[in-house]
């Protein structure tokens, strides 16, 4: 059995979440261009105001969010569904990177990491489930990153939190494959963003934003379940994980130099 795909976003619905910045901008654009009716939510209202108002009448509707609230997700969900009356597409983007090593180790900033990248999509899977579970329709896909894979350095709460996303997206896909909901799970490599702004070391195969939404709408519309880019990088790290550890980690400190 093969999960499906979306032939053609054209009057589609879609909730981006972290749609001001980044990859999320970066999507929204392209869907809007596409022809999609596009949510778009996050903190930053003025960034979304300023991609809305590109948009086409009634084609973006801005939604005011923070994923780390409960009571915004649900009245973000209900405006959504009085305004459309149903979701095709949930495409979580949103997250934060807090650079961290174990000689610099802060909890708060590890328990924000985890509410945010982890418990941020969980709550959104909540929400929109119970309707397309309903309507043995529907489309969920998860932004994570190959930092999941495997431990690697400065990731100490990031990676973490993106392994969950794996976890999380493996373990869903296996329970709606049946149920006709479609399961999409991104694990981009090093994208040009805010984010990888922070990180003061050389990033191998590092992509445009556009370019990762390119990735990811492709991916969609094919029906595919793991979503990862760049190939080149992406495969690398896929193989490093299958490898016994003292040689996993020989490589990563000859080859990740941070």
């Amino acid at each position: 059995m093969k999960q499906r795909g979306i032939d053609h976003f054209s009057g589609k619905r879609v909730w981006v979440i972290g749609a001001s910045s980044g990859i999320g901008e970066a999507c929204a654009n392209a869907l809007l261009a596409q022809g999609a009716k596009v949510a778009l939510s996050s903190r930053r209202v003025e960034r979304l105001n300023a991609i809305a108002a590109q948009a086409q009448a009634d084609q973006g509707l801005v939604i005011p969010l923070d994923v780390t609230n409960d009571d915004q997700f649900h009245g973000a969900y209900q405006t959504l569904l009085n305004t459309w009356g149903g979701l095709d597409l949930l495409l979580f983007v949103s997250g934060m990177y807090i650079p961290l090593r174990a000689d610099d180790f802060e909890i708060q900033a590890a328990e924000q990491t985890i509410e945010a990248n982890l418990l941020g999509p969980m709550r959104a899977v909540a929400l929109v489930l119970p309707e397309m579970l309903k309507a043995h329709a529907g489309h969920i896909a998860i932004v994570g990153s190959v930092a999941g894979y495997s431990g690697l350095p400065k990731a100490l709460a990031y990676g973490p939190s993106k392994a969950g996303i794996i976890n999380f997206c493996e373990t869903l896909y296996y329970d709606l494959l049946p149920e006709g909901v479609s399961v999409h799970m991104i694990s981009p490599g090093f994208v040009a963003t805010e984010a990888t702004a922070q990180n003061d070391f050389e990033m191998p195969a590092l992509i445009s934003a556009e370019q990762a939404a390119t990735e990811i709408l492709s991916g969609i519309q094919r029906g595919e379940f793991d979503i990862h880019f760049p190939k080149r990088f992406s495969r690398f790290l896929k193989l490093l994980r299958i490898l016994p550890y003292p040689l996993y980690f020989w490589i990563v400190r000859r080859f990740v130099k941070i």
